[in-house]
């Protein structure tokens, strides 16, 4: 999710997490209410490539790959395009006050967390047609497709990728007597790992780390562990929460146990996200799941696998931005040009990947660039196997501070009270309304 490698990188893949918008507030801002915008379906496959200047809005963790796509596009193209990156604390204000006046870009990226509600608000023009007319759509991220397709119409196809992977410190696990090639394959090997860190009893190193009051880190690399074990997080339609169940249940037994062993880092439990990662790329970590775009800023050699689940399996919760042609282009046929671009095996590989972001093909997953180091190629196949949460209240659920997930977790693992089949209803309250 985001450009720079170290603070920024980290920053890309929490901030639009854990913001505490609310929203659902820009449906008093769209003047669309909740209509669908067609783009015109005789657009040529590739869109039209005239000599038009677009406009692109994406948020400044995103600043990094959205530069690298521009400046590529408009290198090879008659088209030009013009991106503004707006602070990400401002983003969604800046787009509802752009859709309730007709003034949104041309294009524009949202966070995938946000994709359903602005879909939902008309913010975004049909592109099925478009989407459906691409012979390697099967290959695109479907967790991504997924959440920007309403009443079967697709609206948006993946800006940046961002995943949360199982990372291990492959130093101190040599030092604690494991192997370190080795990925825990299961959640009980995790914990036995993070245990035999702190073991070690180093100063300032601890066997895990989390951030358990934030919401959208858990959402981030909790989830995982969960869908690996072949269970749901929420119902298909995305308004109950299924977060009482077995494999849900042994996650938060699991960091109850590790927090009561005190293998979880000093000052997680206060952690709202502004440092949840901070310890592992400082070496100080034994072993966690941890966002995939900070691989290559980590000056240390890590081991990288998909979060396990109780018995084995492996999945990421597949983050990152969305884009899409917005109500208010008139241009929509030199706008899909970019897109159908930035799909393409050129850009895919020859931008993203070369710059060490996953892709969001899984055709291209072992290309030239992640082969020359196994770990990426790991990220690319699991990034294709993950699952992206799909619910229009998901910010309030889930994300917002004291947010009904949060007081799950809260309870659950810190507390040790048995409300999680209460607090799992509060936070179907939520989707539900």
């Amino acid at each position: 999710m985001t450009p720079f490698r170290r603070r920024p990188a980290f920053r890309a893949a929490t901030a639009a997490l854990v913001a505490g918008v609310l929203v659902g507030g820009l449906a008093a801002c769209s003047t669309s209410g909740g209509g669908d915008t067609a783009a015109p379906a005789d657009i040529p496959a590739a869109g039209t490539d005239d000599g038009t200047t677009l406009t692109l809005w994406t948020r400044a963790p995103l600043e990094r790959q959205a530069k690298l796509l521009v400046e590529a596009y408009n290198a090879s193209h008659e088209n030009q395009v013009e991106l503004t990156v707006v602070p990400n604390d401002d983003y969604v204000a800046k787009v509802g006050a752009a859709a309730g006046s007709g003034g949104l870009p041309d294009l524009f990226a949202a966070d995938i967390v946000y994709v359903p509600n602005w879909v939902e608000q008309g913010l975004f023009q049909d592109i099925t047609a478009q989407v459906d007319g691409l012979d390697y759509k099967d290959d695109i991220n479907q967790g991504h497709l997924s959440a920007g397709t309403v009443d079967g119409k697709e609206h948006v196809l993946p800006f940046v990728l961002d995943l949360s992977m199982l990372m291990w410190n492959k130093e101190l696990f040599a030092e604690a007597g494991l192997d370190p090639e080795k990925a825990p394959a299961t959640l009980s090997e995790f914990a036995d790992a993070a245990k035999a860190v702190q073991e070690l009893g180093k100063p300032g190193v601890s066997g895990t780390s989390t951030g358990l009051n934030c919401g959208g880190c858990l959402v981030f690399t909790w989830f995982p562990s969960v869908w690996a074990s072949g269970e749901q997080v929420l119902s298909d339609d995305g308004t109950e929460s299924l977060l009482a169940g077995d494999a849900a249940q042994e996650v938060y037994n699991t960091w109850k146990d590790l927090e009561a062993a005190g293998a979880v880092a000093p000052g997680s439990a206060d952690e709202t996200g502004a440092t949840w990662v901070a310890g592992f790329q400082e070496g100080k970590v034994g072993v966690m799941p941890f966002p995939a775009t900070l691989l290559s800023g980590l000056d240390f050699e890590a081991g990288v696998a998909g979060i396990p689940g109780v018995d084995g399996g492996a999945s990421t919760f597949v983050g990152g931005d969305g884009i899409g042609i917005s109500k208010d282009s008139k241009q929509s046929a030199q706008a899909w040009n970019f897109l159908s671009w930035m799909m393409s095996e050129d850009a895919q590989v020859e931008v993203l990947a070369k710059d060490g972001n996953a892709v969001s093909r899984g055709d291209l997953a072992e290309n030239t660039y992640a082969s020359a180091d196994p770990r990426q190629v790991t990220i690319n196949q699991v990034a294709a196997e993950g699952q992206t949460p799909v619910a229009l209240n998901f910010q309030q659920a889930f994300n917002a501070p004291g947010s009904p997930w949060l007081t799950l977790v809260r309870n659950a693992v810190l507390e040790g009270t048995s409300t999680v089949d209460a607090d799992n209803d509060e936070i179907t309250a939520i989707l539900g309304q």
